[in-house]
């Protein structure tokens, strides 16, 4: 996930709410860093730099843009879209800071300076893009494209990519429907904040813990319950209360919720953290039905304003798939394939489970990682458990970073003298052969208030000046393992291991970036092509040669034995058409939201028009009170609105991308050169073209149906 920020406010705004002049020299923001490389200086931020860069920044890209708008030359790339690109470097850099920092830390303070300059932000993005002079240049530059022969293809794709920026924000727009859209613009901005931070507090909010005895821990492995007891310690005490060993908390968060579904031997404390988790923004003080319901319908305004018949149409016009019906038909070819083989798994699931449960036993979503668990261990006597001595912290991350020096030639080299905004964070300066290409923040553990999940995002994009200087990018993954308790080493499971290549796929295209231009550098691609390079490197989570160079058992040291291997392949295939309608689950509601054509109402029933969207992918009834909506901050809060079929779309990139590798071995030196490319192109050239180059074909689902073993 990526956040972006435009800019440009109204005189009245800045004078409500800019920082003093004077206050702008002394703001570690707004001044050239001191720290190694630039980076930026978190050893010297206070909250409030937070808020007066953003303001100064806001400023001095007001003056840039103005200096843009008030020349008398005539329009050209340089003088306009370069210069354009180029606006905005101390508000980009105040604005990457504060979003980052307070997604992964949660503090209060920060989030308040959020809320705060959010809407400031919306209307500074929407002013630049209805700026009528500005406007009027870039369309000029634009409509002269073809008389230019001396452009490189890279400017003539900001050009063209510029252009339509401006076209899908509104400039093109005129009298009541440009007013209209920069409300709606503000509107919007303020709704997705909202909803994103009822999610972060709905999650650490009192209520969505489980309060658990000792006598109910039965088929929890020591490293949860150590964790449980811990959360509970820490809990009791904060209140104040004497802390008598005998209670345990599990939360809603992946490291405690993820292994309590799957090994709790208690039916009924499942079922009960089940619903927690999956209706903590429905209904009380973090309640977000209304909000995602005002969302789709100002981004349905929008996009009639458009002259499009819904916002699916609006939004995929960019992508790969281009159109609503693209991505329908490409969910519906995954289903045809995925749905026997579904029914199948639980068929047999529920029939395992009655042999213990009995007869009359029916399999609930609180069963399914429980039971699927259990029959894998005995048809495989695979648990993911029996992989996670192989898969030390420190050691995985030796192995997940030397992928890159198999592949690319990457090599990672910790500075402690680069400041970090929390002590877990660590940064690495990356160097290709001699040359550093950027710096990595990697912060891994989880604490109280970060944001659950994980995510790859930048402090600083990658670009290069007139003469070829480069500044290099400030790229940063986050993830939630558990921290060690006392001086326990941290073990991974497979699926964090295969969280931790995944995100770090996202940071080698931060890292790879090669343009000149920041707004086509790394990860600004099309969203249907971002998640390529990140599930791309899933693939090395099965292979042995890759295995071998880090996954040792961390007390004998012996190497993870390829029968332990096969296993979590034969494993992992048999759930695999589960995890494909799962996700196509979230495809199918994503459309559903955004091909709407008339406004959803107040009265809207959320969980019938969830439990509607999802019918042809259902894999368990609906169960009352519990659905993903008001909490999917993907489609909502995030950049995936009518965009979530993208990781399908991706996983079908993915596979068959690394089948090239497979043809040519995992490492091949002539194959990763030409993946390379894609990696350091970013939004240079159109997606297609970059993958057609690298594989000589258009992607098809078949690599995608032979890896999750449908097909031969």
């Amino acid at each position: 996930m990526k956040k972006l920020f435009f800019s440009t406010l109204t005189a009245m705004t800045l004078s409500m709410f800019a920082a003093p002049a004077t206050a702008s020299a002394a703001n570690p923001l707004v001044e050239s860093s001191k720290a190694p490389f630039e980076t930026v200086p978190f050893n010297v931020i206070t909250p409030q730099d937070y808020e007066n860069a953003i303001m100064e920044g806001i400023r001095l890209q007001n003056q840039e843009i103005s200096a843009i708008t008030r020349q008398r030359s005539t329009p050209t790339f340089e003088n306009t879209i370069a210069a354009l690109d180029r606006s905005g470097k101390v508000l980009n850099k105040a604005v990457l800071a504060l979003s980052n920092v307070e997604h992964a830390v949660g503090d209060t303070v920060l989030m308040n300076i959020m809320t705060k300059v959010t809407p400031v932000l919306s209307e500074h993005s929407a002013e630049i893009m209805l700026n009528e002079p500005l406007w009027q240049r870039v369309k000029e530059v634009y409509d002269r494209r073809d008389q230019r022969n001396d452009l490189t293809p890279e400017e003539q794709r900001l050009i063209n990519e510029t252009y339509q920026n401006f076209v899908e924000s509104g400039a093109s727009l005129e009298g009541k429907d440009r007013e209209r859209y920069k409300t709606l613009v503000k509107e919007l901005s303020d709704l997705t904040l909202r909803f994103a931070q009822n999610i972060t507090n709905g999650m650490k909010a009192p209520e969505r813990r489980l309060w658990v005895k000792a006598d109910q821990l039965g088929g929890l492995p020591e490293s949860i319950i150590a964790a449980a007891r811990a959360e509970a310690k820490e809990m009791i005490e904060a209140e104040g209360k004497t802390d008598d060993g005998s209670m345990y908390v599990f939360t809603v968060f992946a490291p405690s919720y993820g292994p309590f579904m799957k090994y709790s031997t208690n039916r009924d404390l499942r079922e009960s953290l089940y619903r927690l988790y999956n209706s903590r923004n429905n209904g009380g003080e973090f309640d977000n039905t209304q909000i995602l319901k005002d969302i789709a319908n100002v981004r349905l305004e929008i996009a009639k304003i458009f002259g499009c018949k819904n916002f699916a149409e609006y939004q995929l016009k960019r992508t790969m798939a281009g159109t609503p019906e693209t991505v329908e038909k490409f969910l519906a070819q995954l289903n045809e394939a995925y749905n026997p083989a579904m029914k199948a798994e639980l068929k047999e699931i529920e029939d395992f489970a009655r042999k213990t449960e009995g007869a009359d036993f029916k399999l609930m979503p609180w069963d399914y990682s429980f039971w699927a668990d259990k029959l894998k261990n005995e048809r495989y006597a695979f648990n993911d458990e029996d992989m996670k001595p192989y898969f030390e912290l420190n050691h995985t991350i030796k192995g997940v970073f030397g992928l890159a020096e198999k592949l690319y030639g990457y090599k990672f080299k910790e500075n402690k003298n680069i400041p970090v905004y929390h002590p877990d964070v660590k940064a690495y300066e990356v160097y290709d052969g001699k040359n550093l290409i950027g710096i990595l923040y990697a912060d891994f553990y989880f604490r109280p208030g970060k944001a659950p999940g994980a995510w790859m995002t930048e402090f600083r994009p990658e670009s290069k000046d007139d003469e070829g200087k480069k500044t290099i990018p400030l790229i940063s993954i986050v993830c939630n393992f558990s921290k060690p308790v006392g001086n326990e080493a941290v073990l991974l499971t497979p699926m964090e291991v295969e969280t931790f290549l995944h995100e770090f796929g996202h940071a080698l295209h931060g890292l790879s970036a090669d343009t000149k231009y920041s707004s086509l550098s790394g990860t600004n691609v099309y969203h249907d092509f971002v998640e390529l390079f990140s599930q791309f490197n899933e693939n090395y989570l099965t292979e042995k040669k890759f295995l071998d160079g880090f996954a040792k058992h961390y007390k004998t040291g012996k190497a993870m034995p390829q029968e332990l291997i096969d296993k979590f392949v034969r494993a992992s295939r048999f759930g695999a058409a589960y995890a494909c309608l799962r996700q196509l689950g979230f495809g199918y509601l994503d459309m559903a939201y955004y091909t709407i054509d008339n406004p959803l109402r107040a009265s809207t029933d959320i969980e019938a028009f969830e439990k509607n969207a999802q019918e042809p992918v259902r894999v368990f009834d609906a169960v009352e009170g519990c659905m993903s909506s008001p909490s999917f901050g993907h489609i909502f809060s995030g950049g995936y609105a009518s965009g979530y079929y993208g990781y399908k779309w991706a996983e079908m990139l993915d596979a068959d991308a690394f089948a090239a590798f497979k043809e040519k071995g995992i490492f091949d030196k002539a194959t990763a050169k030409k993946f390379q490319k894609m990696l350091r192109s970013g939004g240079t050239i159109d997606p297609m073209e970059l993958y057609i180059e690298f594989r000589g074909q258009k992607p098809t689902i078949d690599a995608l149906l032979e890896r999750d073993g449908l097909k031969q």
